[in-house]
């Protein structure tokens, strides 16, 4: 029987790729979106997959969107925004914003599906989708980089809360050609894209593979780490 994975934002760029390579690995493919958009539903049709739509924000929706779930096996925690501005130009709401989606709708959706997790009869396993900004942050990244570096400190809690029938990790990512990428891109990015070791941006799909093998039966014994997967960005020194 199949091992079901639900992977929250999977209609597009990192969680599109985790989707396609489950499938391809034959996990039971759950999609996710905030709202029936276009993208969501052709990836529905090309996995051949089910999708539930709910604003990980709102846990009623959550809990409504569930209610009929009867096993994940693992749990991909894929949805994020990024803001970028300078400190002193970051409102009140969008520090709101960026921590009601990256931290607390996180957390909403882990608590409701930990629960649907522990019937199953597979050791469970949560990967979180961080950024190596969590580890240090940078120049118009403060609030993102702040709730990534959440993200990282609740995979850690969450693991030892959560051990021994349900691993959590996360992947950090570094620069990724994704559609956020695209819409975030300036002079300041090619730089910091120059530092990195690889010389290149990573493809979602390098992300996925990675966030794969956590989810896979091979790294069982892997619970509260956080890998980065960022070309040797994270190391450079000069």
């Amino acid at each position: 029987m199949s091992k079901k994975i639900l992977i929250t934002g999977s209609s597009r760029g990192i969680g599109a790729a985790i989707a396609r390579l489950s499938k391809e690995k034959g996990y039971d493919v759950l999609l996710h979106g905030k709202t029936p958009s276009s993208s969501l539903l052709a990836l529905a049709k090309e996995l051949n997959s089910k999708y539930i739509v709910f604003d990980i924000s709102k846990e009623e929706e959550i809990s409504q969107a569930l209610v009929d779930i009867d096993c994940i096996d693992v749990l991909i925690n894929s949805a994020g925004v990024n803001i970028s501005k300078s400190f002193e130009n970051l409102t009140d709401k969008d520090w709101k914003d960026i921590y009601e989606i990256n931290v607390f709708g996180l957390a909403n959706v882990t608590r409701y599906v930990v629960p649907i997790m522990k019937r199953s009869k597979y050791i469970g396993k949560i990967v979180n989708i961080a950024s190596i900004k969590g580890l240090y942050s940078s120049v118009g990244r403060v609030a993102y980089a702040s709730s990534k570096a959440a993200v990282i400190n609740l995979t850690t809690g969450l693991a030892k809360e959560l051990a021994p029938n349900i691993l959590v990790n996360a992947v950090a990512p570094g620069f990724t050609n994704t559609e956020m990428t695209e819409n975030t891109w300036s002079d300041r990015i090619k730089k910091q894209v120059d530092r990195i070791l690889l010389k290149r941006m990573a493809n979602p799909e390098e992300i996925a593979e990675v966030v794969m093998f956590l989810s896979s039966e091979k790294s069982k014994y892997i619970t509260g780490q956080t890998i980065n997967v960022d070309g040797g960005f994270s190391i450079k020194d000069d």
